[in-house]
């Protein structure tokens, strides 16, 4: 089946102007196939390309050079068909406060030339829990129903892509759990998402796959259980019966730390590895006089996999 998102060779180059007295490159040839019906997380720094990136697809930024197609639409040579296949919500909360619920989701299918659907207004809000809202202001809404409502109106001309663009921030994490099941609810029902969160544990929890932005570069894309098998690793935690203040000379083989003010001696080690050193490092520790209460064991997180990738130097 062929990809329901296809973004070849993207780049996107700012020419320049004060204060900055050079062109910028915001989007290096970014290459991207989404699958349809997955939920894929994009994730990178501030300035990594994430924005601009979703702003070229949407046809809100025009690239310096590559190509985008959207359910085989050119956004570019095709940009209505491409587009209306696209809903976006984006981080600000932009709305008519003064406006109701139902005319705000309604309004929105109309831009879009579609002709009412009552029918299908009223089961988004009900996807979103907002139908006991649909005859309040928006200005009465809560922030977590406001950000509920951006959703719906993304979702007013049925797309069959939903960009996220930072879903849960600024919400509680009562609220952000809600939103992790909504958006699972959105892709059980044919819905294909991409988000972009500063909260990798909201990767963690809900992606499918996983892309790295960093300088404007893609540097990886791959299935999350994948990437954490093969750039996770493992930690061996040894809790001290007594304060070390600093590692001895005859342990510097195995790069240990010490952690928890020197209670803690971590041993990080690669699971893939055919010995993992456990029993050697043991006995040395042993031999080198210290003495622990336990042991406990830690696989790397996602977190730890995503600011390692980051802060490598990249060409």
């Amino acid at each position: 089946m062929p990809p329901i998102l296809s973004i070849t060779n993207l780049a996107k180059t700012y020419a320049p102007r004060p204060p900055r007295q050079a062109a910028f490159e915001a989007l290096k040839n970014v290459s991207l196939d989404i699958q349809r019906g997955e939920i894929f997380a994009l994730l990178g720094p501030n300035g990594a390309g994430k924005t601009t990136l979703i702003s070229i697809v949407c046809g809100i930024v025009t690239a310096s050079s590559g190509k985008v197609t959207v359910d085989g639409f050119d956004n570019v040579a095709q940009y209505r068909e491409a587009r209306s296949r696209i809903g976006l919500v984006p981080q600000e909360l932009h709305t008519d406060a003064f406006e109701s619920v139902w005319k705000t989701v309604s309004f929105s299918r109309g831009l879009w030339g579609l002709p009412p659907s009552p029918a299908h207004i009223e089961k988004v809000l009900k996807d979103l829990s907002l139908w006991d809202k649909k005859d309040n202001r928006v200005m009465t809404l809560s922030g977590g129903m406001k950000r509920r409502l951006m959703i719906a109106k993304a979702l007013a001309h049925e797309p069959n892509i939903l960009f996220l663009d930072e879903p849960t921030a600024g919400v509680d994490v009562e609220l952000r759990k809600d939103m992790w099941n909504l958006v699972r609810t959105l892709r059980a029902g044919g819905v294909t998402v991409i988000l972009t969160t500063h909260y990798i544990q909201e990767a963690e929890e809900m992606a499918d796959r996983v892309g790295v932005m960093s300088k404007g570069s893609l540097i990886l894309v791959e299935e999350k259980a994948v990437l954490m098998q093969k750039l996770g690793g493992k930690q061996l935690a040894l809790h001290l019966t007594s304060k070390l203040d600093a590692i001895p000379a005859s342990l510097s083989g195995y790069k240990l730390t010490l952690a928890a003010g020197g209670t803690d001696l971590v041993y990080s080690y690669d699971t893939k590895g055919e010995r993992t050193g456990i029993t050697a490092l043991l006995q040395d520790v042993a031999a080198a006089g210290i003495r622990f209460k336990d042991v406990e064991t830690k696989e790397s997180s996602l977190e730890e996999i995503f600011v390692s990738l980051v802060r490598e130097p990249r060409p």
